[in-house]
């Protein structure tokens, strides 16, 4: 049974692609948030419009998907957080962007909202007024607590956000964040954009995963449009996609070990990711390959020495990794702190739907570049280690393995790129009505979610683009609770989440 036959629906959005979207009743609505209640649904997306809002749904058992949408005639909602607690934050996003009121929602502390727009509710459409309200932390009472406030401001050269401790000595009983200190207004700077200049804005959503991103904005262009990309271009994009993930992969390592004091590990993987960020600009003109993507195909292809720039890295990094993958497992200092540190349950990833090496480290077995078989992982052999110890030691071992098998993928890769043929040129719009696309790419973070609509003219009339990290964060919260604050930097660099993604 699909997911929309369990659920009372008005009328199914027939341009709509490659899943269904259906606007639902109240009792509708209300019958989806059951089966995320209940389980065997897990929350993809959650996003609003000036009159609307849709949830993406995934099916646990089949992989299917589908769109839910709830018209918000009287401005109002049935509240999701209220009952499903990883809508919380997309919710109080959606208050603070379009002022609709979840009703029977327990809080409505802004989340993006800091008052410094200049005016409340910036994408409604309407004038209205919202008072400036100091910010309100949870509350927590016991003896002998006391709280530490970290950042927004760090010591680093790091995007900013607030972590608010609550702690017994130097145990955590509560962490508390605050993000959206680096607002960008991306989703308001989409509408009215063409899908050139909206595909700029979609490689810069978080600089980090620049090629995942601008994957899935142009594979949810092509879905609304219809469109079907040349065979190379779709290596090309798999091949950046790869090497994304191992420059990521290597520098995370490295740093989880420098916060754990082993500062060798991270000069050593810091070399690996430089070696990888330079093969990126040999090859694709750009250390982060960014504006390489586009729907319809890629915009050039690998350059003549690109091809044997990356196999020199691929050579140097099966000699070098490794060896250091042995030096992390043989050294007992290491060990000693990330083993049983920041301990992430299963049932909490399961319900959060936590992707990426959060959610594999604690046993979710979710990776859309298997579990959706989008092109060409449908043609490519690798595996998705899963680990359920849960802990820092595990994330990194994810990391690792993923590593390794990104390595092997960019080798079948350079030995099947076909014909020459790079772009598909896409419909004109005269004549066409409005359409909708949505895709899922998998990032070195987890699933980035992209969701688009475009008017007849081919302009974007709403997009919205949902990170990993949006269902990572609050895990983080659960991660560090009862261990000692010294332990924070470690924990939090072994989630690595967005500061720039989830604050849209």
């Amino acid at each position: 049974m699909g997911i929309l036959d369990s659920i009372p629906y008005v009328n199914a959005v027939l341009s709509h692609r490659p899943w269904p979207r259906a606007v639902v009743t109240e009792t509708g609505w209300k019958a989806a948030i059951d089966r995320l209640v209940e389980g065997g649904l897990t929350l993809l997306g959650f996003w609003g419009e000036p009159a609307a809002v849709h949830m993406a749904l995934l099916d646990d058992g089949s992989a299917e998907i589908a769109v839910v949408t709830y018209a918000c005639t009287a401005g109002t909602f049935p509240s999701v957080a209220s009952r499903h607690r990883p809508a919380l934050r997309l919710e109080r996003t959606i208050h603070d962007l379009f002022g609709l009121v979840p009703t029977a929602a327990d809080d409505l502390r802004p989340w993006l909202d800091h008052h410094a727009w200049g005016k409340p509710y910036p994408l409604s459409g309407r004038n209205t007024s919202r008072d400036a309200r100091p910010y309100r932390f949870l509350p927590a009472e016991g003896e002998a607590l006391h709280q530490v406030a970290v950042g927004p401001v760090h010591a680093g050269i790091i995007e900013p956000g607030h972590f608010r401790f609550t702690a017994n000595g130097e145990h955590v009983a509560r962490l508390e964040q605050w993000l959206g200190y680096t607002h960008k207004g991306i989703e308001s700077l989409m509408q009215g954009a063409s899908l050139e200049a909206a595909a700029k804005l979609a490689n810069r959503t978080s600089g980090d995963s620049a090629v995942a991103y601008a994957f899935a904005f142009a594979r949810a262009a092509e879905a609304a449009l219809d469109v079907e990309v040349p065979q190379r271009a779709t290596w090309l994009r798999a091949l950046m996609a790869e090497l994304e993930r191992l420059a990521n992969h290597l520098g995370d390592i490295g740093a989880i070990c420098n916060d754990a004091s082993f500062a060798l590990m991270h000069a050593q993987t810091g070399i690996l990711r430089e070696r990888c960020l330079r093969a990126a600009n040999v090859a694709f003109g750009h250390r982060l390959m960014m504006d390489v993507i586009v729907p319809g195909g890629v915009t050039r292809d690998i350059a003549p020495d690109g091809v044997s720039a990356l196999r020199a890295l691929l050579t140097e990094l099966r000699k070098v990794f490794p060896r250091l993958i042995e030096l992390y497992d043989n050294t007992a200092s290491l060990q000693d702190r990330t083993v049983t540190t920041g301990i992430v349950k299963a049932d909490y990833v399961r319900r959060f739907g936590a992707g990426g090496y959060v959610g594999r480290a604690s046993g979710r077995d979710f990776d859309a570049r298997r579990t959706l078989a989008y092109a060409p992982y449908d043609q490519l052999s690798f595996e998705v280690p899963v680990l359920d110890a849960g802990d820092v030691n595990a994330r990194v071992w994810i990391r690792i393995r993923e590593v390794e098998q990104s390595v092997e993928l960019i080798e079948q890769i350079l030995g099947r790129l076909g014909p020459a043929e790079l772009l598909t040129a896409l419909p004109s719009g005269i004549g066409r009505g409005a359409c909708e696309g949505m895709a899922l790419a998998e990032a070195f973070r987890g699933d980035v979610l992209v969701w688009l609509r475009l008017d007849g003219e081919l302009r974007v009339e709403r997009c919205h683009l949902r990170d990993a990290s949006w269902f990572q964060w609050p895990l983080l919260e659960t991660a560090i609770e009862g261990n000692i604050i010294a332990d924070f930097p470690l924990c939090n660099k072994s989630f690595n989440c967005s500061y720039s993604g989830a604050d849209l």
